[in-house]
């Protein structure tokens, strides 16, 4: 079933490397233009909190309208937004339509993000979540292998705008390969409610639901433990390397990649060896908070890309975790709108993480702030999972 999948696989994984090309570059090149980490920070926390802040409205699109259609979209409209953002830097110029640009295909992405997670839940229930969950992040962890390198060879030889237009083709030729996936004649269609509900209270539906159903409230401060350590590697990690440790743009990239590498092979292990869920998340949440350590630590290179393979590897072993979680207790019928606020209060914690590295780093080094949160992540950790 999965091999006749193939086309929708390609596809997420052509969407993953246009986006990985920009989130490789945006950090990158302001980093470059100010040479300072707090700027890389802030520039992280305007891009990322109207991204999670709009997984609610996500959510609830996609019990509403087909999310085959909403996916479709997604990708369409962040290849308009490359296109109006490159004019716009071209005309105006400035730093800010870098961050705008940003912004605004990672408004789009969380739409297709929340789209395809209701694709995989309804496509493919007659499989494994934890199988096709981790074929899924196979695929896109492709294109996180490949996003780097080929953004840092073409901006040696290309101006960056020339490499977002090439993400921009890239999200067009995604769309066009999942045309060809016959998968979507076999999409389940929603549950039907019986009353046609506003917006407003369906976000009080999920919202009470996340308070009452078990478990989630405890998973949800997990992953904010998690998120924490994410958004402030993600937000320091072009400025640490190329800046604090003196490193080139392309050994940055490697770096990306062997996070990318790391994952694939905890990713192939969870997708053939059955581990009970809690041993999942545990084994997850404190290799990632080991990592955040190092990376805290290191006053060598060496130290802190160990410490970064840890985050970057067991990160999405965590998400599988996560999401298994949340498929075992979620009603269907209501799985996408409390999805949608799950995973806004879930990574809230990330331009969070932003915001801390603006205010409190200096010049290019922002280890002092990554060894405080990975102490925050660390009491999350021991008051969740310590709880029966």
């Amino acid at each position: 079933m999965l091999f006749r999948d193939r086309a929708f696989f390609a596809s997420m994984f052509l969407t993953v490397l246009a986006d990985q090309i920009l989130l490789f570059l945006v950090p990158l090149v302001i980093f470059q233009i100010t040479g300072n980490v707090a700027w890389s920070g802030l520039a992280f926390f305007f891009e990322t909190l109207p991204r999670y802040l709009t997984f609610p409205v996500a959510g609830i699109l996609c019990d509403r309208i087909s999310p085959i259609l909403l996916l479709r979209v997604s990708r369409i409209l962040r290849a308009v937004a490359c296109v109006i953002g490159i004019a716009g830097q071209i005309v105006f110029g400035g730093v800010w339509w870098l961050i705008g640009l940003s912004a605004v295909v990672g408004v789009l992405t969380t739409q297709g993000m929340l789209s395809l997670e209701m694709v995989l839940v309804r496509a493919f229930s007659d499989q494994r979540f934890e199988k096709v969950a981790s074929y899924g992040q196979l695929a896109s962890q492709m294109g996180v292998v490949l996003g780097p390198l080929t953004a840092a060879y073409l901006m040696a030889i290309w101006p960056w705008e020339a490499v977002v237009i090439v993400a921009t083709g890239l999200f067009v030729f995604a769309d066009v390969t999942f045309i060809l996936w016959p998968g979507q004649s076999r999409m389940k269609a929603a549950p039907e409610t019986q009353v046609e509900r506003h917006p407003v209270a369906d976000l009080k539906t999920a919202l009470a639901l996340v308070w009452r159903l078990p478990g989630l409230m405890r998973a949800i401060l997990q992953a904010a433990g998690v998120n924490l350590i994410i958004g402030a590697t993600l937000a320091t990690a072009a400025a640490m390397m190329t800046g604090f440790f003196s490193q080139s743009e392309q050994v940055y990239a490697w770096l990306q990649v062997g996070g990318a590498l790391a994952t694939l092979a905890v990713l192939t292990v969870t997708a053939h060896v059955h581990l009970s869920l809690k041993t999942l998340g545990l084994s997850a949440y404190g290799l990632i908070c080991v990592g955040a350590i190092l990376t805290g630590t290191g006053a060598h290179p060496l130290i802190y890309a160990a410490g970064f393979l840890l985050i970057a590897g067991f990160d999405k072993m965590f998400n599988i975790y996560v999401r298994t979680l949340r498929k075992e207790i979620i009603p269907a019928e209501d799985f996408g709108k409390t999805t949608g606020v799950i995973i806004c209060l879930n990574n809230l914690s990330q331009p969070f993480a932003g915001l801390v590295v603006a205010l409190l780093a200096a010049g290019d080094d922002a280890r002092a702030e990554l060894l405080g949160l990975s102490a925050v992540m660390a009491v999350l950790g021991l008051v969740t999972f310590g709880r029966r």
